[in-house]
């Protein structure tokens, strides 16, 4: 459904499959609201900036509201890219592609940054079935997974381009 993305995390050495949930609806008041559950009120903030000065989309006028499903609470920077294409998803009332997983930390200048242990949760989503994988290159796996595509991405405007080119 739109507005949901399907993140691999780390709970302590085991990876962890969570959904991040976006809502995303035009502000009615001067100051749109940013609600974030299970996540850093200001790291969304910040991810929104990056949204809007390294892809181009403004969040200015609307309400952006995120949870994690599950009471879950997600500390680790990996969340990054699950959060802004559960924005953008929900943003453009376009479901992100069915079997898709991401995880990577999104950088001030735009950059997607490797996560720790990043084969671990390569595997761990293809034991789990999903499909497509899309994370920071310097994370993509040397040797391919067994029914997992891997799509390796260095900017945030990459991202954004090979979501749109999946739905």
């Amino acid at each position: 459904m739109p507005g949901s993305c399907v993140l691999v995390t780390q709970e302590g050495s085991r990876p962890l499959l969570v959904e991040v949930q976006a809502l995303v609806d035009t502000a009615h008041v001067p100051n749109p609201r940013r609600l974030a559950v299970g996540l850093e009120q200001n790291r969304l903030a910040l991810l929104l900036a990056v949204l809007h000065r390294h892809a181009g989309i403004a969040y200015f006028d609307q309400d952006v509201f995120l949870n994690v499903v599950g009471g879950v609470k997600i500390t680790e920077p990996a969340a990054d890219l699950a959060v802004l294409l559960a924005i953008h998803s929900s943003m453009r009332n376009k479901a992100l592609p069915k079997g898709l997983i991401v995880f990577g930390e999104v950088g001030l200048a735009g950059e997607i940054r490797p996560s720790p242990r990043g084969q671990n949760r390569l595997k761990e989503a293809a034991k789990l079935g999903f499909l497509i994988a899309l994370i920071p290159k310097a994370n993509a796996p040397k040797q391919p997974i067994d029914g997992l595509e891997v799509i390796a991405v260095d900017r945030i405007e990459e991202v954004i381009d090979r979501v749109r080119s999946l739905a």
